[in-house]
């Protein structure tokens, strides 16, 4: 079996995803994704890791994905490189299934979570992250779903409605963010009294509403310096949320360290390290509790299972992130299925019910508050074949 053609896919209405379908001589197509920059996703593809993968044996994996890594470590590996590498790996390991006929978490060695893994919801509403990073873009085109999480527990909302309409669902976990707003003044510098009561309101609305039936996650974006981020652990801890997460920057373990000392409260980090030398420093320096991890952004599946092993050499727990796409997050419950130091799964409901269901053809439902891995061959998800306004660029092709 050898590859044919490599296509990148995207859509108007979701503009920061690149899917990738690679073709093979069989008739197999693997499909991968990655998030962020797509022109640069594209050309970067085409580039470099097209012309490796051309007339290559698709089930050789491993071997691909070294052999991709130190072409690139001259000019380094842990950013653009490899978000690309993230979603061919995927699409490769979507070809192995296909061709043994087995989903990818029977491959990686069976399920150690035969009724699926709980997940927790990102309070967001379709949309969310749609535009430059870091600055939230409302967009009707892409808001399909019912649910308007991230409206709910801003300043005119309720969180505490919020938390019951989830726990009716059977979610018991949820994160928000309500400290973000106050850092942006100052690059996170500082955060006053008043700020620290306010950001407080959407806690004190959630615990009145459902006491301490739903776990709370606190996201920080990376927004803060230490001091402050001290303050706002400090502020949220009569409260008792499951997590911080991301509150400082994770460029720095040491300082993640101090904080992460400086509180009761278990510390989450981080998506934002892009490959398992950086979690390994990170481990090693004692900088978090749990750690978050995206497949369509640190190596794809094939390092993903390896950081998700290495964090349970530390008896800590992994979750993997979602807030991209389809394709990640299918690859992500595959991982999360398999592995067992699988803390939770990350999901955003407002894109699981609405975006999600316009490019794929599997529903990820929710039950009992948890979710699973298709059953199906490989990652067991197809692009829609109606999704208007697919733009398609053949990146490398037998024929040209």
């Amino acid at each position: 079996m050898k590859i044919q053609q490599i296509r990148a896919v995207q859509f108007p209405a979701f503009p920061n995803s690149t899917f990738v379908e690679i073709e093979t001589d069989t008739g197999l197509i693997g499909l991968g994704e990655t998030f962020y920059t797509p022109n640069s996703v594209t050309a970067y593809i085409q580039e470099v890791l097209a012309s490796l993968l051309m007339e290559r044996d698709p089930l050789g994996i491993e071997d691909f994905w070294r052999t991709a890594y130190d072409s690139s470590h001259v000019y380094g590996n842990r950013g653009l490189e490899s978000r690309c590498l993230s979603a061919i790996d995927i699409a490769l390991w979507d070809i192995l299934g296909q061709h043994t006929s087995q989903p990818i978490w029977q491959l990686l060695g069976g399920t150690c979570h035969p009724e699926g893994v709980l997940i927790y919801n990102t309070c967001a509403s379709a949309g969310y992250a749609q535009g430059t990073p870091g600055i939230w873009r409302k967009d009707k085109s892409t808001n399909t779903s019912s649910y308007q999480d991230y409206e709910a527990w801003q300043p005119d909302g309720d969180a505490g409605e919020l938390a019951a309409s989830l726990l009716k669902m059977g979610v018991r976990a949820m994160k928000i963010w309500p400290f973000d707003r106050f850092a942006l003044a100052n690059r996170g510098q500082s955060i006053s009294r008043s700020e620290l009561d306010e950001g407080l309101r959407p806690f004190k609305q959630i615990r009145e509403a459902v006491g301490r039936d739903v776990e709370i996650i606190l996201e920080g974006h990376c927004y803060w310096a230490l001091e402050p981020a001290r303050r706002i652990a400090e502020a949220v801890e009569p409260f008792k949320p499951a997590l911080l997460e991301d509150l400082i920057k994770p460029d720095n373990f040491g300082t993640l360290a101090q904080l992460r000392n400086s509180t009761n409260i278990p510390l989450c980090a981080s998506e934002r390290l892009l490959n398992p030398y950086a979690f390994r420093d990170m481990l090693a320096a004692g900088a978090c509790d749990v750690v978050m991890v995206d497949p369509s952004w640190a190596g794809g599946i094939t390092e993903c299972r390896k950081i998700a092993a290495l964090a349970d050499t530390y008896e800590l727990g992994v979750i993997f992130h979602d807030c991209t796409g389809p394709v990640s997050l299918a690859a992500a419950l595959h991982l999360a299925e398999h592995s067992p130091n699988t803390w939770m799964q990350e999901i955003v409901r407002a894109f699981t019910s609405g975006p999600y269901r316009e490019l794929v053809d599997h529903l990820f439902e929710i039950e009992n508050g948890k979710m699973r891995a298709t059953g199906g061959p490989g990652l067991g998800v197809n692009l829609r074949k109606d999704i208007r306004g697919r733009r398609e660029h053949i990146l490398a092709s037998h024929q040209s």
